[in-house]
C-alpha cells in the first residue's frame, strides 16, 4: 500500500462556514437559483446543466460585486492551522470547488501558505452575460473532481466535503470527512466517513490516520 497521500478539499460549506457559492446563486439569480438548486440536490438535474443555466444568466456587471460578496465569507476555524501542519509534513492539500476558482481566491486572499493548488470554474466576464469555462468537465459536471484524482494515480486519496459537489469524488476516495448534505449522501449509500464540523476536527482525524499520528496539533 503507498504511504503517499493526497488531500482533496471543497471549499463552499467547507473550507467556508456557509454555502457561499449557492447564496451568490441566489442573490444574482434568485428565480432560476429556486428552480433548479433543489433539483440538483434531489439529484434529478446535473450539476453541469444546473450550473450552468444560473451562472450564464447573469450580466456581468454583477461580477465585481459578486467578488466582494465572496471576499468577506467567513473561514471554518482551524484551517490555516491545518494548513501549517499538512505543509510541515509535506501532505498536498488540493482545493477543488464546484464553483469558481477566482471566487476562493478572493475568499483566502489569494492562495494561502499549504495550498498546492486551487480548481474550480473560470468566468469570463467580457461579454454582457458571464460564460462558463472548465479544465475538468465530465459529462453531468462542471468540475469533475474525480478527474484531478485521477491525476495523482497510486496515493491513497482523502476527501473533504459538505454537498453535492463532492459526492462522486466521496465515492472513489480511501477516507472520506464530511458534514452537511454529503454526510445524508453517504448514509443513503451505507458508506462510511468521519463527521468534522471546523478543521481542527479534521486534523484530528488525520492525526489519527496518518504516519500513525506523527501529526503535531496543537
Amino acid at each position: 500500500m503507498s504511504d503517499k497521500w493526497v488531500i482533496l478539499c471543497d471549499f463552499d460549506g467547507t473550507i467556508t462556514f456557509d454555502e457561499t457559492f449557492v447564496a451568490i446563486l441566489s442573490r444574482f439569480a434568485p428565480a432560476l437559483s429556486a428552480e433548479l438548486i433543489p433539483q440538483m440536490y434531489d439529484l434529478t438535474l446535473t450539476l453541469k446543466e444546473g450550473v450552468l443555466r444560473i451562472m450564464e444568466s447573469i450580466e456581468s456587471i454583477h461580477y465585481p460585486e459578486m467578488l466582494e460578496m465572496i471576499s468577506s465569507a467567513p473561514i471554518r476555524k482551524g484551517f490555516h492551522e491545518m494548513l501549517s501542519v499538512l505543509s510541515a509534513c509535506h501532505i498536498p492539500f488540493l482545493i477543488v470547488t464546484g464553483g469558481v476558482s477566482e471566487f476562493v481566491q478572493a475568499a483566502l486572499k489569494g492562495t494561502p501558505e499549504g495550498v498546492s493548488c486551487i480548481y474550480g470554474m473560470t468566468v469570463d466576464h467580457s461579454g454582457p452575460y458571464l460564460k462558463i469555462n472548465s479544465d475538468l468537465q465530465s459529462e453531468s459536471e462542471l468540475v469533475s473532481k474525480v478527474r484531478l484524482l485521477d491525476q495523482f494515480p497510486g496515493a491513497r486519496s482523502i476527501c473533504i466535503g459538505d454537498s453535492v459537489t463532492d459526492l462522486q469524488l466521496a465515492l472513489r476516495c480511501d477516507v472520506v470527512i464530511a458534514r452537511g448534505r454529503l454526510s445524508t449522501y453517504l448514509s443513503d449509500r451505507n458508506v462510511a466517513f468521519f463527521p468534522f464540523e471546523d478543521f481542527f476536527d479534521v486534523l484530528r482525524i488525520l492525526d489519527s490516520l496518518i504516519c500513525g499520528s506523527s501529526l503535531e496539533i496543537s
